[in-house]
């Protein structure tokens, strides 16, 4: 795709960046009403049974990623025109999704900036590792590396680590207004939390909250790591690195059934959003079917996407992922280059 050609389909999607107020109001009812209902269900049903309570649990976790959506948007400033209404209502959620606002959305703004860039990495993206660095790499931090990329560690401790720990911190060069907005956001998850354990009890609440926060918190490590985590993905070193393509290649579409699609607020449209963060969540399908050179991104659906826990480092010879496997076919074939070099 050359220059004029990514210059182009910017403008094609761009008609798609205004959000629409009532749009987003009618999102954020049908959204937190259903959540706090569910919520309230699945704590009256324990006075039954755990397994009665359950899958109200299950469905209030999805329509907490669902806030999380909003929340995603309000760092954007795509979920409605007015920047402060988006920072109020992006902290308000930022504190149901356990994210301090200011940081994050700094993070996730450096991604943005940055993603599949192989000289930028390290800020608001998964940790991964190319082919030449790992086999480089000590023992030590391939100790490391294999643990963070196992599946239960990333999908089942990653969340805990990620919410209760890493978010709960502010990064060194953080602004003033970024360290106040964290600890706003912490004194009030502190007090939520007081007060619903002490006011239901601190077992039901547990029990309920817990379920909902492990559930919605696995969903969404997945959602991101599977989206930037695909076979034929894009990576390339600064020098190489162009937005459009990282956007477009290095973003898959997720091809979602349409109420999982509804409740994870068309993330699966990952290459539109990268394309343009300012297009709120409900026009990301609508900028993708009417963009046609979108109609050919890399797409995965609920079953391809499981083949991307396998995917461990990047190849930059061969432009792809591949798995630990694979190393043993990659290093026999780096001593056959080199024998025969040196017998040249």
């Amino acid at each position: 795709m050359n220059k004029e050609k990514q210059r182009n389909l910017r403008k094609q999607v761009s008609p798609y960046e205004k959000s629409n107020t009532m749009a987003s109001i009618w999102q954020l009812i049908n959204t937190l009403v259903p959540f706090i209902v569910l919520w309230i269900l699945a704590y009256q049903s324990l006075s039954v049974s755990y397994l009665l309570s359950l899958p109200f649990s299950i469905l209030a976790a999805g329509f907490l990623v669902r806030t999380f959506i909003i929340f995603h948007d309000c760092c954007h400033f795509s979920f409605f025109k007015n920047r402060t209404a988006n920072k109020i209502l992006g902290t308000i959620t930022g504190i149901i999704t356990l994210f301090p606002y200011n940081q994050w959305q700094h993070d996730h703004s450096v991604h943005h900036a940055t993603s599949s860039n192989l000289d930028k990495r390290g800020t608001g993206d998964i940790w991964m590792l190319t082919v030449e660095e790992y086999l480089a790499a000590s023992t030590a931090t391939k100790i490391k590396y294999r643990l963070y990329r196992n599946p239960f560690v990333m999908f089942v401790l990653g969340p805990i680590y990620m919410f209760l720990i890493v978010n709960r911190f502010n990064r060194k060069e953080a602004r003033l207004n970024e360290r106040l907005n964290t600890y706003f956001t912490n004194f009030a998850i502190v007090g939520l939390v007081i007060l619903l354990g002490t006011t239901l009890g601190w077992q039901s609440f547990l029990l309920v909250q817990g379920t909902i926060f492990m559930i919605s918190g696995s969903a969404g490590i997945w959602l991101f790591y599977v989206q930037h985590t695909f076979e034929d993905s894009y990576f390339e070193e600064d020098e190489h690195w162009e937005y459009v393509k990282a956007a477009v290649e290095g973003s898959s579409f997720y091809k979602l059934p349409k109420l999982l699609q509804w409740l994870t607020g068309n993330i699966g449209y990952h290459h539109v959003h990268h394309l343009s963060p300012r297009v709120p969540n409900y026009k990301l399908e609508e900028a993708h079917k009417n963009t046609e050179p979108l109609q050919n991104v890399p797409t995965i659906t609920l079953k391809t996407s499981i083949e991307s826990i396998k995917f461990r480092l990047w190849d930059e010879e061969q432009k792809n992922f591949i798995g630990f496997k694979d190393l043993k076919r990659i290093s026999a074939e780096q001593v056959k280059k080199r024998t025969t070099l040196t017998e040249v």
